[in-house]
């Protein structure tokens, strides 16, 4: 509870990166959480639809198509990272113990994502927080075709920077007014990527729940 807790926090902030840091700050916080194992928690979906709507708002000063082109670069590079990082610790990540910048479960997490949906887990996961993070390191553990790697890799990089980031760009050319809206955007958008996460988090803890399987062999018998 308290690391969902510390995740909302993170995602209300933003509008602040935004505002601070600017076109070069936004492309390295989605190079750090496509790329980085420890950038998990970093705003990505939220942060790309803000960047779009402020460009339409002109509180970001740069044109539209620079800030897609910088954030698909840095969505391909940091994944590049990812596989890189799996390739090189592989079964090291499954053994190495939980602090606060690396959660076991994560790693987990992106297996069963990437055994559901294979190579294209990589793009589907683009749009999942955590997945994303994740999906291209366990493709590194795994060695998935490299050839393979980066055509999902480019794939996913412009699928989800164009949506998101146009999405917020034409909401904001189309309604102006919207910026005043930004914090009840970001709490549908927390609900709405963070669902599928807080799902599978409680189908896991329900498949280990000893009640569970005591109920299943009673079935079978």
């Amino acid at each position: 509870m308290q690391e969902f807790c510390l995740s909302i926090f993170q995602y209300f902030d933003a509008e602040t990166l935004i505002r601070s840091g600017g076109f070069y700050l936004i492309v390295f916080v989605i190079f750090a959480e496509t790329g980085l194992f420890f950038g998990f928690f970093l705003p990505g979906d939220y942060l790309l639809f803000l960047a779009g709507l402020f460009v339409a708002s002109g509180l970001l000063n740069v044109s539209v198509f620079t800030l897609c082109s910088g954030m698909i670069f840095a969505g391909i590079l940091g994944n590049f990272v990812g596989y890189w990082f799996g390739w090189r610790t592989g079964p090291m990540l499954f053994k190495r113990k939980d602090s606060w910048l690396f959660k076991r479960k994560y790693i987990v997490m992106a297996e069963e994502f990437y055994n559901k949906y294979g190579g294209v887990a990589l793009i589907l996961g683009r749009f999942m927080p955590i997945i994303r993070t994740f999906a291209p390191i366990f493709a590194g553990i795994v060695r998935l075709d490299f050839k393979k790697f980066v055509l999902y890799n480019i794939i996913g990089s412009f699928l989800w920077v164009l949506t998101l980031t146009l999405a917020g760009f034409y909401l904001g050319r189309q309604f102006p007014q919207i910026i005043d809206y930004i914090e009840y955007i970001v709490i549908g958008f927390v609900a709405l990527t963070a669902s599928p996460i807080i799902i599978a988090i409680i189908k896991q803890s329900f498949k280990k729940h000893p009640g569970n399987k005591d109920k299943k062999e009673e079935k079978e018998y």
